[in-house]
Order: structure tokens, then sequence, then C-alpha cells
């Protein structure tokens, strides 16, 4: 059996699902992207080769393994992009909740049965078809559960929603001693420097009271400051536009003091590394330009 435990983004990490790059299927049509730096990427002629994206999880396994963590990978799905595991599923405490994600993405989940099918029964949880909701737009942290969300008129436009209110209100009742905070993010089907994707896109806490934050990618100012205000200015790395749209908030945490970083994102590795993290630098660069990078592709299963 597996005893998950997780309470928030930093405590010592022990076991993760990574994702995997393996048979990760032809270049996609623009009518097949699900986000617009994919998009972007098809159209360029610049989308990422399988061989560097194995590459690319493979240097972050070795880090996993030098720390010693115990990794969990999906079955390999033929031709099929299995690289971003966040999407697909989160633990919250002892909770394993099936994400509501895209239909065309259904069988990710099967391909991790052999994962969640070591939790006990009653501790897997799945959401109501009405609640959308991706792991990349939870974050436990302590007493809270911080939600991205768009709650517009107009959702069903947006590829890029992936979290409805109903999803907010499940969580509200899953977990009733938590304090769910929900954010509304920005959001657009074209422009990869104007969305926010998912929370994790624009916002990570690190360490134990800092966080990484990008103003731009909260639609409501005062959500934005509401978030200032909780961690306090001294302790946020504010990313610029340039800095969102090439992930520098989705790094990841192996513990308060570790973090695996892409080692292209010189400015924040900086600023980590004064402020007295020890910083695991991997290339990431690559699949980076699928809009997801280390957080997404990692599911953490149990944190001390």
């Amino acid at each position: 059996m597996l005893h998950l435990n997780i309470k928030n983004e930093t405590s010592r990490l022990r076991a993760v699902v990574l994702g995997t790059a393996l048979d990760n299927g032809p270049i996609p049509t623009p009518e097949e992207c699900y986000d617009p730096k994919s998009l972007q990427h098809v159209l360029a002629g610049t989308y990422p080769k399988e061989e560097d994206m194995i590459l690319e999880m493979e240097s972050v396994c070795q880090v996993f393994e030098k720390y010693d963590v115990k990794v969990y990978r999906p079955e390999v799905i033929k031709d099929y992009n299995q690289i971003f595991t966040r999407d697909i599923g989160f633990v919250i405490e002892d909770k394993f909740i099936i994400a509501n994600i895209l239909p065309d993405r259904d069988r990710e989940i099967l391909a991790i049965e052999h994962i969640w099918s070591q939790v006990a029964e009653e501790n897997r949880i799945n959401l109501p078809e009405d609640c959308h909701v991706e792991g990349g737009d939870v974050m436990p942290w302590n007493d809270y559960i911080f939600v991205g969300t768009y709650s517009g008129e107009d959702y069903s436009d947006y590829i890029t929603a992936r979290t409805n209110t109903a999803a907010v209100i499940a969580l509200k009742e899953l977990f009733p001693n938590k304090i769910v905070k929900p954010f509304e993010l920005r959001k657009s089907n074209l422009d990869p420097k104007e969305n926010a994707l998912h929370l994790d896109c624009c916002f990570q806490p690190i360490g134990k009271d800092k966080a990484i934050l990008h103003k731009n990618g909260f639609l409501i100012e005062s959500e934005y400051n509401w978030l200032v205000n909780f961690f306090g200015k001294e302790n946020i790395f504010e990313i610029t536009k340039e800095e969102m749209y090439n992930m520098n908030s989705n790094v990841f945490s192996i513990s308060e003091d570790v973090i695996i970083s892409e080692k292209g994102f010189t400015r924040l590795n900086k600023w980590l590394l004064e402020n007295g993290f020890i910083v695991e630098k991997v290339s990431y660069a690559e699949i980076a330009k699928q809009e997801g990078l280390l957080r997404c592709s990692t599911l953490p299963l149990i944190r001390d």
C-alpha cells in the first residue's frame, strides 16, 4: 500500500511520479495543440524532439535518485504525450484526486493505475463530471489550498481554462478543515505571454515562507496583492513576462532547502542561491516549449 502524505509544496520529498517522454508520438498538428506555446513551436518548426526530452527527464530522475526519492513512472502508451503527470491527478494529505482533464487525455490516467491502485480505495477520489481541474492549478500550502481558476462566462471558449468553479467548491467540501483560496487567472488561446495555463505558471511557494510570482498572470489585482501580503514583499521573487513565458515559476522543491531549476533561469537561480537554497540545475528548455516545466511533469505522492 502507498501511504500518501502531502501537506504543502516543499516538505522533504520521499515519493513522486515523474512523467515520461518515451514514445511521445508525432509532432501535433496546430489543431491538436492544447496551449498557445506548443502551437507557437509547431508553427515555427521548433517543436521539441523526443530524444532531447527523454534526456531532459532522465536528468531530473538522476537528481531524485541523488536525494533518495522513490520515483514511479507511467506505463508507456504508444505515440502519446505523457510528460505532464501533474495534470492528471494530485495528492492532498492522504487523498489521491484523479483530475477531470481534457477528454483526449483520459488514457494518461490509466497509465498510472499501477500507482494509484496501491492507495486505499476510500482515499481515491473521482470528482463529479462537472468539476474540471488539473493539478497545475492546485497547491496545498499547510492550512490553505491555493487554486487557480477561471470563472468567466466564456470559460468553454478557452482550451487554456482548465479548472472551474465547480472544482473549487468540490475541494472545499472534500477538505472542510482547509482554507480553499481561488485565484482568477489570465487566459489566452493564442498568446503564451498573456496566458497563465495553470496557477504554477505564475506562482509557486518555495522554502518555508517565500514565493515566485508574476503579477500579470492574475486577472484580479487584489488577489495578487493578497499573495504579496501573505508571503511579504521581501520574500517574493517577481518574474517578468518573458520569465513567465519561459516558465521560471515552474521549478520543483525536493525540500525546503533544495530546488530543481532550469539552468537557463540565471536571475532566479542567483536569487535562490543568495537566499540559501541549494539549486540543482538541469536542462529542461525543450520540454518548456509545451508550456510546462518541472512542477508540471511531477506528481508528488509522499513528503515528510
